[in-house]
Protein backbone atom coordinates (compact mmCIF):
# COMPACT_ATOMS: atom_id res chain seq x y z
CA UNK A 1 0.00 0.00 0.00
CA UNK A 2 1.37 3.40 -0.95
CA UNK A 3 0.96 5.90 1.85
CA UNK A 4 2.23 9.46 1.69
CA UNK A 5 3.79 10.24 5.08
CA UNK A 6 5.17 13.49 6.45
CA UNK A 7 6.45 14.63 9.82
CA UNK A 8 3.79 16.38 11.88
CA UNK A 9 4.65 19.74 13.37
CA UNK A 10 3.14 21.99 16.03
CA UNK A 11 0.43 23.20 13.64
CA UNK A 12 -0.82 19.59 13.38
CA UNK A 13 -1.05 19.13 17.15
CA UNK A 14 -4.83 19.47 17.52
CA UNK A 15 -5.61 17.37 14.43
CA UNK A 16 -3.39 14.54 15.66
CA UNK A 17 -4.94 14.73 19.15
CA UNK A 18 -8.44 14.50 17.57
CA UNK A 19 -7.37 11.47 15.54
CA UNK A 20 -6.04 9.75 18.67
CA UNK A 21 -9.24 10.61 20.53
CA UNK A 22 -11.44 9.11 17.81
CA UNK A 23 -9.28 6.02 17.37
CA UNK A 24 -8.93 5.20 21.08
CA UNK A 25 -12.18 6.44 22.60
CA UNK A 26 -13.58 2.89 22.92
CA UNK A 27 -10.23 1.19 23.54
CA UNK A 28 -10.20 -1.06 26.65
CA UNK A 29 -7.57 1.05 28.42
CA UNK A 30 -9.28 4.37 27.66
CA UNK A 31 -12.57 2.89 28.85
CA UNK A 32 -10.87 1.87 32.10
CA UNK A 33 -9.24 5.27 32.64
CA UNK A 34 -12.54 7.06 31.93
CA UNK A 35 -15.39 4.60 32.67
CA UNK A 36 -18.21 7.08 32.09
CA UNK A 37 -18.68 7.50 28.30
CA UNK A 38 -19.89 11.12 28.53
CA UNK A 39 -17.00 12.13 30.74
CA UNK A 40 -14.61 10.28 28.40
CA UNK A 41 -15.90 12.29 25.44
CA UNK A 42 -15.21 15.50 27.38
CA UNK A 43 -11.65 14.78 28.58
CA UNK A 44 -10.16 11.98 26.47
CA UNK A 45 -8.73 14.29 23.81
CA UNK A 46 -6.99 16.40 26.47
CA UNK A 47 -5.47 13.25 27.97
CA UNK A 48 -4.13 12.04 24.62
CA UNK A 49 -2.98 15.54 23.72
CA UNK A 50 -0.24 15.12 26.32
CA UNK A 51 1.15 12.19 24.28
CA UNK A 52 1.13 14.41 21.18
CA UNK A 53 3.00 17.14 23.06
CA UNK A 54 5.63 14.66 24.27
CA UNK A 55 6.16 13.27 20.78
CA UNK A 56 6.43 16.74 19.24
CA UNK A 57 8.96 17.83 21.89
CA UNK A 58 11.00 14.65 22.35
CA UNK A 59 10.41 12.45 19.31
CA UNK A 60 8.50 12.64 16.08
CA UNK A 61 5.05 12.01 14.64
CA UNK A 62 4.73 10.25 11.31
CA UNK A 63 1.48 11.56 9.86
CA UNK A 64 -0.35 10.52 6.72
CA UNK A 65 -0.71 13.42 4.30
CA UNK A 66 -4.45 12.71 4.10
CA UNK A 67 -4.77 12.78 7.92
CA UNK A 68 -5.92 9.15 8.11
CA UNK A 69 -3.26 7.88 10.54
CA UNK A 70 -0.46 8.96 12.83
CA UNK A 71 2.34 7.20 14.72
CA UNK A 72 4.08 8.77 17.71
CA UNK A 73 7.69 7.62 18.08
CA UNK A 74 10.36 8.30 20.70
CA UNK A 75 13.98 7.21 20.39
CA UNK A 76 14.81 5.98 23.90
CA UNK A 77 18.47 5.70 24.91
CA UNK A 78 19.83 2.86 27.00
CA UNK A 79 19.94 3.33 30.75
CA UNK A 80 17.62 4.54 33.47
CA UNK A 81 15.52 7.49 32.42
CA UNK A 82 15.28 10.44 34.74
CA UNK A 83 12.82 12.65 32.93
CA UNK A 84 12.77 16.26 34.03
CA UNK A 85 9.01 16.27 33.54
CA UNK A 86 6.62 13.89 35.30
CA UNK A 87 4.52 12.86 32.29
CA UNK A 88 1.97 10.69 34.18
CA UNK A 89 1.29 13.54 36.63
CA UNK A 90 0.93 15.96 33.71
CA UNK A 91 -1.57 13.62 32.02
CA UNK A 92 -3.70 13.69 35.16
CA UNK A 93 -3.36 17.44 35.74
CA UNK A 94 -4.26 18.34 32.15
CA UNK A 95 -7.09 15.89 31.58
CA UNK A 96 -8.83 15.01 34.81
CA UNK A 97 -7.12 16.04 38.10
CA UNK A 98 -9.47 14.02 40.33
CA UNK A 99 -8.94 10.80 38.36
CA UNK A 100 -5.91 8.88 39.65
CA UNK A 101 -6.21 6.38 36.78
CA UNK A 102 -4.93 9.06 34.38
CA UNK A 103 -1.64 8.95 36.22
CA UNK A 104 -1.58 5.29 37.23
CA UNK A 105 -1.61 3.92 33.68
CA UNK A 106 1.55 5.88 32.89
CA UNK A 107 3.28 4.83 36.10
CA UNK A 108 2.51 1.12 35.61
CA UNK A 109 3.70 1.06 32.01
CA UNK A 110 6.77 3.08 32.97
CA UNK A 111 7.75 0.48 35.56
CA UNK A 112 8.13 -2.25 32.93
CA UNK A 113 9.64 -0.16 30.12
CA UNK A 114 12.98 -1.76 29.11
CA UNK A 115 16.16 0.20 29.85
CA UNK A 116 18.96 -2.10 28.72
CA UNK A 117 19.10 -1.10 25.04
CA UNK A 118 18.46 1.96 22.93
CA UNK A 119 15.21 1.45 21.04
CA UNK A 120 12.40 3.02 19.07
CA UNK A 121 9.31 3.36 21.26
CA UNK A 122 5.97 3.36 19.47
CA UNK A 123 4.17 5.50 22.00
CA UNK A 124 0.86 5.40 20.10
CA UNK A 125 -0.45 4.72 16.64
CA UNK A 126 -3.91 5.75 15.48
CA UNK A 127 -5.93 5.10 12.34
CA UNK A 128 -9.18 6.84 11.48
CA UNK A 129 -11.90 4.44 12.76
CA UNK A 130 -13.58 4.39 9.34
CA UNK A 131 -10.37 3.06 7.79
CA UNK A 132 -9.13 0.66 10.45
CA UNK A 133 -8.28 -2.83 9.20
CA UNK A 134 -7.21 -1.58 5.76
CA UNK A 135 -3.44 -1.84 6.29
CA UNK A 136 -2.80 1.85 6.97
CA UNK A 137 -1.19 1.21 10.37
CA UNK A 138 1.22 -1.33 8.92
CA UNK A 139 2.10 0.99 6.02
CA UNK A 140 2.72 3.83 8.48
CA UNK A 141 5.02 1.74 10.69
CA UNK A 142 6.90 0.02 7.87
CA UNK A 143 9.52 2.75 7.16
CA UNK A 144 10.55 2.90 10.83
CA UNK A 145 10.62 -0.88 11.20
CA UNK A 146 12.69 -1.18 8.01
CA UNK A 147 15.13 1.39 9.42
CA UNK A 148 15.28 -0.54 12.71
CA UNK A 149 16.10 -3.73 10.81
CA UNK A 150 18.72 -2.00 8.69
CA UNK A 151 20.38 -0.26 11.65
CA UNK A 152 20.06 -3.10 14.17
CA UNK A 153 17.76 -1.16 16.52
CA UNK A 154 15.00 -2.87 18.51
CA UNK A 155 11.51 -1.42 19.01
CA UNK A 156 9.06 -1.44 21.91
CA UNK A 157 5.38 -0.75 22.54
CA UNK A 158 2.49 -1.60 24.84
CA UNK A 159 -0.50 -3.20 23.13
CA UNK A 160 -3.81 -2.14 24.66
CA UNK A 161 -6.05 -4.79 23.08
CA UNK A 162 -5.88 -8.40 21.90
CA UNK A 163 -6.56 -7.20 18.36
CA UNK A 164 -3.60 -4.81 18.31
CA UNK A 165 -1.38 -7.41 19.99
CA UNK A 166 -2.04 -9.83 17.12
CA UNK A 167 -1.22 -7.15 14.54
CA UNK A 168 2.07 -6.34 16.23
CA UNK A 169 2.98 -10.03 16.45
CA UNK A 170 2.59 -10.29 12.67
CA UNK A 171 5.11 -7.45 12.34
CA UNK A 172 7.73 -9.13 14.51
CA UNK A 173 6.98 -7.88 18.02
CA UNK A 174 6.94 -10.44 20.82
CA UNK A 175 5.15 -10.23 24.16
CA UNK A 176 7.76 -9.76 26.87
CA UNK A 177 6.00 -12.28 29.13
CA UNK A 178 4.51 -10.10 31.87
CA UNK A 179 1.36 -8.12 31.23
CA UNK A 180 0.64 -4.79 32.88
CA UNK A 181 -2.53 -5.48 34.84
CA UNK A 182 -4.57 -2.36 35.47
CA UNK A 183 -6.41 -2.66 38.82
CA UNK A 184 -9.87 -4.11 38.13
CA UNK A 185 -9.19 -3.38 34.48
CA UNK A 186 -7.81 -4.79 31.25
CA UNK A 187 -4.26 -6.00 30.68
CA UNK A 188 -1.69 -4.24 28.53
CA UNK A 189 0.97 -6.26 26.73
CA UNK A 190 4.54 -4.90 26.64
CA UNK A 191 6.08 -6.03 23.35
CA UNK A 192 9.68 -6.03 22.10
CA UNK A 193 10.79 -6.31 18.50
CA UNK A 194 14.31 -7.45 17.72
CA UNK A 195 15.81 -6.25 14.44
CA UNK A 196 14.72 -8.62 11.67
CA UNK A 197 16.72 -10.17 8.87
Amino acid sequence: MGLDIRQAGPSDRDAVARLLDEAFRNDPVSSWVFPDPEHRRAVHGKFLGVFVDVALEQGRIDYAVDGSCAALWLRVPAGEHEDGEDIPAKMRAVADPDNERCELVGRLTGEVHPTAEEHEYLLMIAVDPARQGSGLGTALMRPVLDACDRDGVPAYLEASSERSKRLYERLGWEFTGTAVQLPDGPPMWPMWRKPQG
